[in-house]
């Protein structure tokens, strides 16, 4: 999945996308320092399942 974080935001990004991603990324920077847990690997499907959502909502214009 590619890093949505990275760079600098455009003008018409959407914040909503932008504070998932941030949460997806810092999910998983713990998922690594800590190993595999189910309740983290469940958080983070979650979290690419709206990431997914948004997408398709918004036209892929994240």
């Amino acid at each position: 999945m590619p890093d949505l974080t990275e760079g600098k935001p455009e003008q018409n990004s959407n914040p909503a996308a932008e504070h998932v991603a941030s949460a997806h990324q810092i999910l998983k920077g713990l998922q690594d320092k800590i190993g595999s847990h189910p309740e983290l690997g469940e958080a983070i499907t979650k979290l690419e399942m709206a990431l997914s959502t948004l997408a398709l909502k918004t036209g892929g214009l994240l």
